[in-house]
């Protein structure tokens, strides 16, 4: 197997993951900026206290009477009698590394009771909007190295047929993996996923062979110095929305 065809099975096998994991950061950072709004700050001369404003006709004595009691509170906070905010606890990258895995198995797991119609009605539309910005992007970077090297409207036909085929073959292989256990939603797993990895690495390269069937090596050598890889877009296109869902979680400790 060609190095060029190892690094495209691991970027088929990681990017559907990665991209849930960005969809979750991205969400995750929409949520921290809308707790970090703050109420605009009043606009000058509003303030209720001010001589002169609507509702404001606080004497000079009261003025005063105030003004005693906030130099006497401030003569105890410059005493060190200041409240003190609870430190709140930094999260450290380990921590937000198992939240993250968390995350993702709640994301890509199946919940306790959870039928395989409901799994499939929860997670499809998050996964579609997880790749769906992916998707638009390589797919017009396939429309531009395809101009680059002159591939005709009919051969473009053809590999999108072949690529069909491949899809098939990549979601029987995954739904597979899922159910062996070489892919766990639940537990990690790392052995498993190169292992899957290297199985996909030989589905990509009969991919390869398929391309080669299609375009002329003129063609071929032009996408590849565009820097375009076939294995990126078969990883970012296929409908990963489509494999079935795994099995319940795990009894037990560490499962339900």
């Amino acid at each position: 197997m060609s190095r060029s065809t190892v690094i495209a099975a691991a970027l088929a096998a990681l990017f559907a993951a990665t991209s849930v994991w960005l969809y979750l950061d991205r969400r995750d950072l929409e949520d921290r900026l809308a707790s970090a709004r703050r109420a605009p700050a009043p606009a000058a001369g509003s303030d209720p206290w001010a001589p002169g404003a609507p509702g404001g006709s606080t004497d000079d004595s009261t003025r005063a009477s105030l003004d005693g009691v906030t130099r006497g509170l401030g003569g105890n906070l410059d005493r060190g009698d200041r409240p003190a905010l609870a430190d709140t606890p930094k999260e450290t990258r380990l921590e937000r590394r198992l939240r993250r895995q968390a995350e993702i198995a709640g994301f890509l797991g199946r919940d306790p009771g959870e039928s395989e119609e409901d799994y499939r009605a929860r997670v499809a539309p998050l996964v579609e909007a997880a790749l769906s910005r992916p998707r638009e992007n390589i797919a017009e970077m396939r429309k531009e190295v395809e101009a680059l090297a002159g591939v005709t409207p009919e051969q473009s036909a053809q590999l999108d047929a072949a690529f069909g085929e491949v899809y098939d073959e990549l979601l029987t292989y995954t739904n597979a993996a899922v159910t062996d256990g070489q892919l766990d939603p639940y537990e990690r797993n790392v052995a498993g996923l190169l292992e899957y990895a290297g199985g996909l690495g030989q589905i990509l390269q009969g991919a390869e062979g398929k391309v080669g069937g299609i375009l002329s090596p003129e063609q071929q050598r032009a996408i590849y110095d565009s820097g375009f890889e076939w294995g990126e877009y078969l990883g970012v296109s296929a409908p990963w929305e489509k494999l079935s869902p795994p099995p319940p979680p795990p009894e037990g400790p560490g499962g339900s």
